[in-house]
């Protein structure tokens, strides 16, 4: 069996988005660990599948998304605006038209600016500890956490998948390369977590870099940038508009703060189109 593919990516977060729309997804977790081995796969971050929506659902179309570890993840923001520059080019969505698109942690909401650049809603972040996950009794601006019996201190939020966000001085500082894959795998977030490194450059302008759970050091996190948003935001520290620059580029987000939906801007790229052969 042939199965048609793309290959896209949003600031170097990059995906194998397939469509799902009159065949269901044929791979399994050790199918799609296979497909996203960068030396004997295709590679990507996450594999992204798009199908019609229920009859009953408000949403025009509906997408999946998994890690490149096989396992399912919650939410994806570079993700999801590839969703919709790969609906856009398949006839779909029209641009300067706002859709919703159901999501597996629930429905947003997409605009396409031009071709490769799209708005989303993104909801409004969660900072429910039980909601995030994450282990705590009290809900807080920010926590301490204890590595290898060193405490630092870091903000938490959900944005349909949990994240932890992380204050430094130096991005480069070799320490992170340990303290992300600890951070994101610790137990008190009994999910994992995406981890995000930020340098505070100004009050619209910051620095960050995000080791995912399931796929590691990425060059881009769109839901990562809203979560670093999001907690500088609670904490006084920027204001309603942030550019934030990762590894593969930038994303505008910009929330006016609680009881309101935070917003993305950002790019979507098509790289090329292929076809697999999938043992029927």
């Amino acid at each position: 069996m042939l199965v048609n593919f793309t290959k896209m990516h949003g600031l170097g977060n990059d995906f194998v988005v397939i469509d799902e729309r009159k065949n269901e997804m044929p791979f399994d977790a050790n199918g799609i660990r296979a497909l996203g081995d960068r030396h004997t796969g295709i590679g990507f971050d996450q594999l992204l599948g798009i199908d019609k929506a229920g009859d009953d659902d408000d949403c025009a179309f509906r997408y999946s998304i998994w890690n490149s570890d096989g396992q399912v993840s919650g939410q994806c923001g570079n993700g999801v605006r590839c969703v919709a520059a790969w609906l856009h080019r398949a006839g779909e969505l029209k641009l300067n038209q706002e859709v919703r698109l159901r999501s597996p942690s629930g429905p947003v909401s997409v605009r396409l600016i031009d071709a490769e650049s799209v708005t989303v809603n993104m909801g409004e972040p969660d900072f429910e500890p039980s909601r995030i996950p994450f282990d705590t009794p009290h809900q807080a601006e920010s926590y301490p956490l204890d590595i290898d019996g060193a405490p630092l201190t870091l903000g938490s939020v959900s944005m349909g998948n949990p994240h932890a966000v992380v204050q430094v001085e130096d991005l480069k500082a070799s320490a992170l390369q340990r303290l992300g894959p600890q951070i994101t795998t610790h137990p008190r977030f009994p999910e994992g977590c995406n981890t995000s490194f930020v340098k505070l450059l100004d009050r619209t302008h910051v620095h960050m870099r995000v080791h995912e759970r399931g796929s590691g050091w990425t060059q881009a996190c769109g839901t990562g940038a809203c979560a670093t948003m999001a907690v500088l935001r609670l904490l006084g520290k920027v204001d309603h508009e942030v550019d934030v620059r990762l590894p593969g580029g930038h994303l505008m987000i910009s929330w006016d703060g609680p009881g309101k939906p935070l917003w993305m801007t950002g790019p979507a790229c098509f790289v090329f189109e292929g076809r697999l052969h999938v043992d029927a």
